[in-house]
């Protein structure tokens, strides 16, 4: 069901990552923390979704860890702050 529905938006959805990546790009340079990380966690688990979908096992994984550090640093930002 998840997989009908990525493959139906996946242009939509790839146009969303590239807004998501300029905007935490922008977002680090203007160091807008911790903005950064509430943008890039969406644009890595658009590209996990669809690594996953192609198969392509190197960025699925690499999207996998910087997603995990953004979860982690999102949950240390909301305890600390």
């Amino acid at each position: 069901m998840i997989e009908r529905y990525l493959i139906n938006y996946e242009q939509e959805l790839k146009w969303i990552a590239l807004v998501l990546g300029i905007i935490s790009t922008i977002a680090i340079v203007q160091n807008w923390y911790p903005f950064t990380m509430f943008v890039s966690l969406p644009f890595c688990l658009i590209w996990v979704c669809y690594a996953w979908l192609h198969t392509e096992r190197q960025l699925k994984y690499i999207n996998i860890i910087f997603s995990i550090l953004y979860i982690y640093g999102i949950i240390r930002y909301i305890l600390i702050e």
